[in-house]
């Protein structure tokens, strides 16, 4: 079975994007989901939470970007996989050296597409395979959205998070029209603070606008969050009765309730 791709992207920052690939890659695993999470971002901040740190020496996403021969991007793939530690998932991870591939990719043919010719070989390994994108147009957020099953986009629930989503709408938009399918999203509202007008007001917008395509799931504003980022872990595993990690919980079961869809 080949494993269902989920891309967590959005061309806005500081808007949970690597929180929601953590979070939900561990409430997966908790489900009893095989889960990989790869940190495409050269920022290497899903990386670092686990422990992958960039001055290691260890083979990483852009070893395999750079490897033009596709039979052996399989080998590089199986090298730099291995098990997140207390977080019930696989992760491959980044290095800063992936903001050079603009460049190093700039005359290769079908740069677009690495990252899906690779999915192949996961099949029958992971249930899911979780993407954290970077937070710009490039070739690696490309690869993302050519390689994905769904998009999830997570979206501070403030007025000007609202930019962030049109921006990754465009993007979409424009590789829509050289995919043989369009390109599926689901929009996850985040940083929710029910007390604040404004929160609500966002939420009432994007429901009224969006419908279908937003999670029923909320994720609200919790301070364990940055606790568990401080200590390495998830906040399913450094408060697993939290609010969000509840929510991340919620989020999983909303998923896995459509698996064969």
């Amino acid at each position: 079975m080949k494993p269902k791709i989920l891309a967590v992207a959005n061309q806005k920052g500081g808007v949970g994007k690597t929180t929601t690939a953590l979070s939900l890659g561990a409430a997966l695993g908790e489900m009893g989901r095989r889960v990989l999470v790869m940190d495409l971002d050269p920022h290497a901040c899903a990386s670092i939470h686990l422990g992958f740190y960039p001055e290691e020496e260890r083979t990483t996403l852009y070893d395999l970007f750079r490897e033009e021969n596709p039979g052996k991007r399989t080998t590089i793939l199986d090298s730099m996989i291995s098990p997140a530690v207390d977080v019930g998932f696989d992760a491959a991870p980044s290095h800063i050296r992936l903001s050079e591939l603009e460049m190093d990719l700039r005359d290769r043919a079908g740069k677009g597409a690495i990252l899906k010719q690779c999915m192949d070989h996961l099949e029958n390994r992971y249930d899911y395979v979780i993407l954290d994108c970077p937070p710009h147009v490039g070739i690696l957020l490309v690869n993302a959205l050519v390689a994905c099953d769904l998009v999830i986009i997570p979206m501070q629930t403030d007025f000007l998070a609202l930019h962030g989503v049109r921006l990754i709408f465009a993007t979409m938009k424009t590789l829509n029209k050289a995919l043989p399918r369009p390109i599926d999203f689901r929009i996850l509202p985040t940083m929710f603070d029910r007390r604040a007008g404004a929160c609500q007001r966002v939420l009432h917008l994007l429901r009224q606008k969006a419908a279908s395509k937003v999670f029923e799931t909320i994720i609200p504003m919790d301070t364990k969050f940055r606790e568990a980022s401080g200590m390495g872990k998830t906040i399913l595993g450094v408060a697993p009765s939290s609010k969000g990690a509840q929510a991340y919980r919620q989020l999983a079961r909303e998923l896995t309730a459509n698996e064969n869809a």
